[in-house]
């Protein structure tokens, strides 16, 4: 049974940051592509970050490059989403999904994604 199970998450002020991890099981971690999701109150969910298990590409939404960065560490089967100089507007709840992918490219679609961690809440304020 493949797990993910996000952690790291809470309240901080703007300009703060947070690390964001998610620990996968059930899976072979070092052959799929892994992606951040978030969904903020009353709207869609959004791709945040993603990386290929292949080249360890990465990329980002436009909103997070440059404060954001994913990575991950096969021999612990966790992604991590580094988050610095947070922003109210980044104030959503954070899922980490996993792919099974060729790997030769970013996957920024949610519906690419075969599964989901429960979502952990990042909170920023004034």
């Amino acid at each position: 049974q493949v797990q993910l199970v996000e952690s790291g998450g809470g309240l901080v002020q703007a300009g703060g940051s947070l690390r964001l991890s998610c620990a996968a099981s059930g899976l072979t971690f070092s052959t799929y592509d892994m992606g951040w999701f978030r969904q903020a109150p009353g709207k869609e969910r959004e791709f945040v970050a993603a990386i290929t298990w292949r080249t360890s590409t990465t990329d980002y939404t436009d909103s997070v490059k440059g404060r954001f960065t994913i990575s991950r560490d096969n021999a612990k089967n966790t992604v991590y989403l580094q988050m610095n100089s947070l922003k109210l507007e980044d104030t959503a709840i954070y899922y980490c999904a996993a792919a099974r992918s060729p790997g030769r490219q970013v996957l920024v679609g949610d519906r690419r994604y075969d599964y989901w961690g429960q979502g952990t809440q990042v909170t920023v304020s004034s």
